[in-house]
C-alpha cells in the first residue's frame, strides 16, 4: 500500500531513556510503514538539553505555536543526583513545565479502558477525565534557602514604584521559602477551556480547590470558574442537561472515590499532576491514559502522562529484556496524527490514527500483553511479552485494519 501523505508538519519532541527507545520503535513498527512522516524534529533528551541550555525546549514550543499539532515523549525533569549521572550544567526545570507555560491552555487526561483491566475502584465503570491548569504555581515558581536570622517579606511594586509588602516569615532558624504566582487571563482560558470540553463531551465539570485555607489565591480561582460559567455557560450547560460544580479538593476527593465516573475534574497546575496519577492507577495504569495540552489558540501537544520508565532503561543497556507498557506514548502518536489529519482534511490519515488505537486495544483484549497489564488483567488467557513483541503483535492486528 502507499504510505499517507501530510500536508503540513507535526512538531516532533524526543524525550529520554526508556520512553526514547519505545518512540523509536512506534515509528519503525507502527507508524513509518503507513504514514510518510512530516516532522519538525527536537530532540529534548536531557543530554541535548544540557548542551542548548535548554533553548531547544523553547523552540520546540515554539515550533508547537507555528505548526499547532505536536506530540512529545516523556523527558527527565533532574534532581540532584542526575546532576552528576548526565555531567549537567545546572538542575534544568520542567520540560513539561516549560512548554505549557508557554502554550497555556489545559491538560486533558483521561484513562484507557479495556476488557480485562478492572479498577481499583469498583464503582468506577465510567473515565474520568483530569482537566490539569497547564500554567504556573510550582512549575513556574521561585524558591530559596533562608538562613536563620532572616526575613522573608513578599513584595509588589506597582507601575508607580509603589511597594506593598508582607511578611512571609521571620526565620529564627534555617528555613525555605517559595514563590508561587498565576494570571487571570491564563485562569479565565482554563475555565473557558474546561466549559467547552464538558459542551462537546456532555460531562459535567467538578472544579476543587482550597479556597478556605488560600483565601486570595485558591479563592481567584474559583471567582473566575463561577463569574465565567455564569455569564457564559450555564445556559448551555442547562440545555444540555450537564451541570458545573465546585467543592473542596479535600471533600473532591471523597466524592470523586465514591462516584462513577464519566465527568471532567478540573483542578489547579499540581493538584492536577497528582491527581491524574492517582486516577490513572486506580484504572489500572499510569502507562494507560491519554494526555493533550489544548491552548486558548487551539494548539495541541500530545504527550504520555508517564515518566521514563528508568528502571527498565538500565535494564535495556545491560542487554535484558523489558516489558515496557506502551499504550500511552503509542496514544499521543495517535492523538497527534489524528489531530493533524482533521486540521489538514486528510480522512485517510484520522482513519490510520483510529485504526491504531483499536489495534492496540485489541492486542490486550486478545490476552497479549506487557507486564504490568498482564500482573493486573483477569484474562484466563493471557500472555506476556517483551516490550518489541507488544509492538509487533499491534502491527499483525493494524495491518489488518488498514486492508
Amino acid at each position: 500500500m502507499s504510505k499517507i501523505q501530510m500536508k503540513t508538519p507535526l512538531v516532533e519532541m524526543d524525550g529520554d531513556e526508556m520512553t526514547r527507545i519505545l518512540w523509536q520503535w512506534i515509528k519503525d513498527i507502527l507508524i513509518t510503514p503507513y504514514v510518510d512522516l512530516n516532522v519538525d524534529y527536537y530532540d529534548l533528551g536531557l543530554v541535548h538539553r544540557n548542551e542548548t541550555n535548554d533553548q531547544v525546549t523553547l523552540d520546540s514550543a515554539e515550533a508547537t505555536k507555528k505548526y499547532g499539532v505536536a506530540v512529545k515523549c516523556a523527558t527527565i525533569t533532574p534532581n540532584a543526583a542526575r546532576m552528576p549521572e548526565y555531567n549537567l550544567k545546572e538542575m534544568w526545570k520542567s520540560p513539561n513545565g516549560t512548554i505549557r507555560a508557554i502554550l497555556d491552555g489545559t491538560v486533558f487526561r483521561t484513562p484507557i479502558l479495556v476488557k480485562g483491566i478492572t479498577p481499583y475502584i469498583p464503582t468506577w465503570t465510567k473515565p474520568i477525565t483530569i482537566a490539569r491548569h497547564a500554567y504556573g504555581d510550582v512549575y513556574k515558581n521561585t524558591e530559596m534557602q533562608v538562613k536563620g536570622g532572616c526575613k522573608a517579606e513578599l513584595v509588589v511594586t506597582d507601575a508607580e514604584g509603589k511597594e506593598t509588602r508582607q511578611l512571609i516569615h521571620d526565620f529564627k532558624t534555617d528555613g525555605i521559602i517559595q514563590g508561587l504566582h498565576n494570571i487571570d487571563q491564563s485562569i479565565a482560558g482554563f475555565a473557558r477551556s474546561c466549559f467547552s470540553y464538558g459542551l462537546d463531551t456532555k460531562q459535567d465539570v467538578w472544579f476543587a480547590t482550597k479556597d478556605t485555607i488560600s483565601k486570595k489565591y485558591d479563592h481567584r480561582f474559583k471567582d473566575i470558574f463561577a463569574e465565567i460559567f455564569e455569564a457564559e455557560y450555564k445556559e448551555k450547560f442547562e440545555a444540555a442537561g450537564i451541570e458545573y460544580f465546585y467543592t473542596l479538593i479535600d471533600d473532591a476527593v471523597a466524592r470523586v472515590i465514591r462516584s462513577n465516573g464519566g465527568y471532567i475534574w478540573a483542578c489547579k497546575n499540581y493538584d492536577g499532576d497528582v491527581m491524574s496519577d492517582m486516577v490513572s492507577t486506580a484504572y489500572g495504569s499510569l502507562a494507560m491514559m491519554t494526555s493533550v495540552l489544548v491552548s486558548p489558540t487551539g494548539v495541541y501537544e500530545y504527550e504520555a502522562a508517564h515518566g521514563t520508565v528508568q528502571r527498565h532503561y538500565y535494564k535495556h543497556l545491560k542487554g535484558e529484556e523489558t516489558s515496557t507498557n506502551s499504550v500511552a506514548t503509542i496514544f499521543a502518536w495517535s492523538g497527534a496524527l489524528r489531530k493533524r489529519g482533521e486540521l489538514d482534511n486528510i480522512p485517510e490519515l484520522v482513519r490510520y490514527a483510529d485504526n491504531l488505537e483499536q489495534a492496540t486495544i485489541q492486542t490486550i483484549e486478545d490476552g497479549i500483553m506487557t507486564g504490568d497489564l498482564y500482573l493486573l488483567s483477569s484474562l484466563e488467557n493471557k500472555k506476556k511479552v517483551n516490550s518489541k513483541e507488544f509492538l509487533e503483535e499491534i502491527n499483525c492486528r493494524l495491518a489488518k485494519l488498514m486492508g
